[in-house]
């Protein structure tokens, strides 16, 4: 089974021209459905029937991946198998009659506003690498780019502008490599300028890349380095719960929609392909106005 894999993703590398994050998630599920068929002595894919693909759901499930992941497993596997009978390496496609996982809804993790202050003290702007980090998560905060833009962003995707009523803005390359605009808010505006100006420099080295946010090496961060940043800035902010990059962008969002952001202009700066992917923070906004009528109606 190992070749027909490698051939999938190949050939949704090359000729699908999907990113290199999509191919390594896809990579991971059909990694995760070989050991399953293995496991259960399943040696060829023309073997497997549609209750094996049933029980490997089943599996999941069971060691306590969620609805929603069991879905996206599920979408992995059929694309699979429709590579496969396109290809005629297959004469039946085991995935054909599974239905999708019901899925239930679970609202992200949002920070409150005093969780983001505390975070943003936290950095020793008069570092370097403290000031660096100062500069990313207020961009963070400021743009909701995912880890993978944050760390790919490079200088020229940048318009900073002359003067403070310039416009300004990045772009960014996000899922399925579309590019979009999304603006700088003025206060990340004012940190950026200055970390470019003299930050930057002393951390650049001969042979650095265009990236924006650099290494103590001069290289570009990894996605790997800004979680460790993230994580150390949490611990020592004293939060006592998980705070990912990802919360930065839900919170980014959440926030814009509380102050009355409309669903569509979220979209865009998120860069979701669908509106339904961003209806998630009007949830996020009911429950915000439910807390807020609980504490303030006498008879709530």
């Amino acid at each position: 089974m190992h070749a027909e894999i490698d051939s999938y993703l190949g050939y949704i590398r090359v000729e699908k021209g999907l990113s290199i994050n999509t191919v390594a998630a896809y990579a991971r599920d059909l990694g995760q459905m070989l050991d399953f068929f293995v496991s259960k002595n399943i040696k060829e894919i023309k073997a497997v029937r549609e209750p094996h693909i049933l029980a490997f759901l089943v599996h999941l499930h069971k060691n306590g991946v969620e609805s929603r992941s069991v879905a996206r497993h599920l979408v992995s596997v059929r694309g699979f198998f429709k590579y496969l009978r396109m290809e005629t390496k297959v004469s039946y496609d085991p995935t054909a009659q599974v239905e999708f996982p019901r899925k239930w809804q679970r609202l992200p993790e949002v920070m409150a506003l005093d969780e983001i202050d505390r975070l943003l003290a936290v950095p020793d702007a008069k570092s370097d690498f403290g000031f660096r980090n100062f500069a990313i998560l207020h961009l963070m905060y400021a743009s909701g780019l995912r880890a993978s833009e944050i760390v790919n962003l490079s200088l020229n995707q940048l318009n900073l502008g002359t003067t403070d009523y310039d416009q300004t803005f990045l772009v960014t390359i996000g899922k399925g490599s579309k590019e979009r605009i999304v603006p700088i808010g003025h206060v990340a505006l004012l940190v950026l300028k200055e970390y470019i100006q003299f930050v930057r420099p002393r951390l650049s080295k001969p042979g650095s890349p265009d990236r924006l946010f650099l290494s103590r090496f001069g290289k570009g961060l990894s996605r790997q380095q800004l979680w460790n940043i993230i994580k150390a800035v949490v611990e020592k902010a004293g939060i006592k719960r998980e705070i990912t990059p990802h919360t930065l962008r839900h919170s980014f969002a959440t926030h814009l929609i509380e102050r009355g952001a409309d669903l569509r202009s979220v979209q865009t700066m998120l860069g979701h392909a669908s509106i339904s992917s961003t209806q998630i923070y009007t949830h996020m906004n009911t429950t915000h106005l439910k807390e807020l009528y609980k504490k303030f109606h006498p008879r709530a």
